[in-house]
């Protein structure tokens, strides 16, 4: 297997455990927060975690501040549900893809003829 394979494969393991994990935090400020990618480095020192929050600017902001606030009971969870040699150090960052596609979505309805 390459090594681009087992980067995917770890990758898509944090994101399942992340997922798995986010609707049993107690947190409110973490509210429709969706993982969408997972980005690990070779090192599995550092992750960065792609995520989509339903809201506004400062439900986004506040989602953000609680996966911060969160970090560490989200690592404990990975090192305890992955073996791997390393738990990476987690980093959250906003993915606007969702909003892209919905926006997308409203502008071919207002292009779209009625039928």
């Amino acid at each position: 297997m390459t090594h681009g394979g087992r980067m995917r494969r770890v990758n898509e393991a944090v994101r399942e455990v992340l997922s798995d994990t986010l609707p049993e935090l107690k947190d409110p400020r973490i509210g429709f927060v969706t993982v969408t990618a997972v980005d690990t480095t070779p090192d599995l020192r550092h992750a960065t975690v792609h995520v989509s929050v339903l809201g506004s600017e400062r439900k986004r902001a506040a989602a953000l501040a609680g996966l911060e606030a969160a970090h560490g009971v989200l690592q404990r969870r990975l090192a305890r549900e992955l073996r791997l040699k390393r738990t990476p150090q987690l980093a959250f960052e906003y993915d606007p893809s969702a909003e892209r596609a919905v926006r997308m979505a409203q502008l071919i309805d207002e292009l779209a003829p009625d039928e």
